[in-house]
């Protein structure tokens, strides 16, 4: 079966005009499933490696790029994830995301708690933001509790706070580029693993889910052109 894009946002209702009008955004979604031991591209459940983190865009998980969010800079600047290290270990999942979109929800599901082959592991913590963001930093749009005992199962976002909230309303332009559209949102999931003498990886596997609504800044109002469509 073939496949098909297209660009825009996704309306649905079934009364476009007048006061009791109904259309609203279809909520759009982006996936990945991250098994932390595999370390091999383009393979389901692969989880990057040192410095590097992965998109879900090209099925099965690829290595991605994750910028330094900025609305101007062309080209746009990779950041740098710091390099596995015996007290900090990185890994994540970075979506594209139209800009301006409304985060709807951000779901971090554990399936297999992350565990090291030697050293300790003191706490997990994911962190969503338009960046990288170090461990205890401060997220864009939310972020889990810092994790000292990780369990299998859903893991709550810690309270968002009111920059979270007003964030989420609209994704900011952090990748610029020559073509159209001429800037992107990114939204980066970063797994932050904090210990004392870690070495590799030794299992851990996470679930995530970003859902978001894409504006149509061509919808117009009751009062300003265009309004509805006209067919």
């Amino acid at each position: 079966m073939a496949r098909s894009t297209f660009e825009g946002p996704i309306l649905s209702g079934d009364n476009r005009f007048g006061p009791l009008r109904d259309v609203g955004y279809a909520r759009l979604n982006q996936t990945a499933a991250l098994t932390l031991t595999n370390t091999t591209a383009n393979t389901a459940g692969y989880a990057g490696a040192s410095q590097q983190f992965v998109g879900s865009n090209n099925i099965p998980n690829s290595n991605a790029v994750v910028y330094s969010p900025s609305a101007t800079t062309y080209p746009p600047v990779a950041a740098t994830i710091p390099a596995d290290s015996a007290t900090n270990i990185y890994r994540g999942f970075v979506a594209y995301v139209p800009v301006g979109s409304r985060i709807t929800d951000m779901i971090v599901d554990i399936g297999v708690v992350p565990t090291v082959t030697a050293g300790t592991l003191t706490s997990v913590q994911v962190l969503v933001s338009n960046g990288y963001t170090a461990a205890a930093g401060t997220a864009a749009y939310g972020a889990t509790a810092v994790l000292t005992s990780p369990a299998v199962g859903r893991q709550s976002l810690a309270t968002f706070t009111g920059t979270q909230l007003a964030n989420q309303q609209a994704t900011t332009a952090d990748i610029t580029q020559s073509q159209q559209p001429a800037t992107l949102s990114q939204v980066v999931f970063t797994v932050a693993l904090v210990g004392t003498s870690m070495t590799t990886i030794s299992a851990g596997t996470l679930y995530f889910n970003l859902n978001y609504t894409q504006p149509d800044g061509s919808i117009g109002s009751a009062t300003v052109y265009p309004y509805g469509n006209f067919d």
